[in-house]
């Protein structure tokens, strides 16, 4: 388990609405460290006045953002990009509290945020439209990219800072301005990143945040006229929900809900490498992310030899808390449940009796289909392993779920790695790697894993409208 004790304070978590910050009235949102159990720090919570502020901010802060030039708007971007990165250490001390990654861990998140705000300042300058061939003389028939208006973003607690970015950035890249809700449980990232953007001459109104009641508040914004699109990261249960709450204002939507994620290990592959990649990608963040790899589904040839060098490299983890108690009785119970249909615990598998939300890293192997593990995704630090006979037989149990947004494989053949890339149902498709997220790549997934992508130029774009505009010229021209 990581260490506990952090010297850094956590901050006052206050609402941002207009270009400035607005102090909690009353006690606010307890916020709990997962390594202890014991609050840490509190946060404001909005109240109807505030939402209707920060709506009219956003739409007069749209106004101003998208009138000002790419090559402006990178400047600020990349400006908010070196604050954060001379803060690294703080924030990820104060992420390290709230959400109980290491600090390693937590740092690298800031820092990996800052690269995300520099990768889209250069979009902001490369954003272009296109001339079509006319069909008469005088004729200009173009197509503009403008900025599709005032965004809501919704987001996880997963990854403090990172979730936040990943909409914001892009966003305001486009030309586009932002009201944000974080996560109430991790809310000092966003709220860092705010203050990053914020010193580095983002005008007021271009961001807002605020917290509260999640449904509430999504709800009330979502259905002002003054919201154009709405970006979702979290649970397939309440992404339907915001994608019906969009769709019936005919907004647009970018939802990247849950998933499931298959690893087939092929009896080719380098077990040793797959093994340790496995388990570090497995546990990295407590098994709390969304592209996790949770059913590894390994040929009976290496069935054992897998197993048994990804227990040695489970044991040797050394992870975090999960977010909450509710998280450790969720994976707990599809532990035993997972036991009692039939599965062999090899590591793991009882939960911590220190203070705080710990679960060790736990490796399930033989887990029979029936065991709930199969079906639901844990998000927490359990891995469930079971055996094909025929690489047909591995991508019907891989496709077998409703979910679609990560997979990987490994093998060493090449024909059968084109096979994998094309026979997994995902948005992403890894080969001997679990690199899911570079600023430059989309980000994204299929079926009940949502739609929509984030990062890469199709990030950017998703905040964008097209318009055709044709000039001719007049009868005296």
């Amino acid at each position: 388990m990581t260490s506990t004790k952090v010297e850094i304070p956590y901050p006052d978590i206050q609402l941002f609405i207009g270009g400035a910050w607005r102090p909690r009235s009353g006690i606010g949102i307890e916020i709990i460290g997962p390594a202890t159990g014991l609050a840490v720090g509190h946060c404001a919570v909005a109240e109807q006045a505030d939402l209707d502020d920060a709506l009219a901010a956003a739409l007069s802060g749209f106004r101003l953002w998208a009138g000002t030039p790419g090559h402006d708007r990178a400047m600020v971007l990349r400006r908010a990009a070196d604050i954060l990165d001379a803060r690294a250490v703080t924030i990820g001390g104060h992420i390290h509290l709230e959400q109980g990654k290491p600090l390693d861990e937590a740092e690298a998140e800031v820092r990996f945020a800052a690269e995300v705000l520099r990768w889209n300042a250069g979009e902001a300058e490369r954003i272009y439209g296109r001339v079509i061939p006319a069909r008469r003389p005088g004729e200009r028939l173009m197509v503009l990219p403008e900025p599709i208006g005032p965004v809501l973003a919704l987001t996880p607690w997963n990854f403090p800072i990172y979730q936040p970015v990943a909409k914001i950035a892009p966003a305001l890249a486009a030309g586009c301005s932002v009201i944000v809700k974080p996560s109430e449980e991790t809310p000092a990232g966003a709220a860092a990143l705010a203050r990053a953007l914020h010193e580095a001459g983002l005008p007021a109104g271009a961001l807002n945040m605020v917290f509260g009641n999640p449904a509430e508040i999504s709800s009330y914004l979502i259905s002002s006229p003054v919201i154009r699109k709405v970006s979702f990261t979290g649970s397939v249960a309440v992404g339907r929900i915001i994608g019906a709450q969009a769709g019936q204002a005919l907004k647009k939507a970018t939802l990247e809900l849950g998933g499931h994620a298959p690893v087939i290990i092929c009896p080719d592959a380098d077990l040793e490498r797959a093994a340790m990649l496995c388990a570090e990608h497995k546990f990295r963040n407590a098994g709390q992310v969304c592209v996790s790899a949770s059913r590894f589904i390994v040929h009976r040839s290496v069935l054992e030899r897998f197993t048994s060098a990804f227990v040695v490299a489970a044991k040797a983890r050394a992870i975090g808390p999960l977010i909450n108690a509710r998280r450790v009785a969720a994976v707990a119970e599809l532990v035993r449940n997972a036991v009692q249909a039939g599965a062999n615990l090899r590591a793991g598998g009882q939960e911590g009796t220190a203070p705080g939300f710990f679960f060790p890293p736990t490796v399930l192997s033989d887990v029979p289909p029936m065991a709930r593990i199969m079906r639901e995704e844990p998000f927490g630090p359990v891995a469930a392993i079971c055996a094909y006979d025929s690489l047909d037989q591995a991508l019907d149990i891989a496709n077998s779920l409703p979910f679609g947004l990560a997979a990987y494989g490994f093998t060493n053949t090449s024909d059968v790695a084109e096979r994998l890339v094309s026979g997994l149902e995902a948005g992403m498709v890894l080969i001997n790697d679990f690199a899911t997220m570079y600023p430059e790549t989309p980000f994204g997934g299929t079926k009940d894993s949502g739609f929509g992508s984030e990062n890469g130029k199709e990030g950017v774009e998703a905040y964008l409208r097209p318009k055709f505009a044709a000039l001719s010229r007049g009868a005296d021209c």
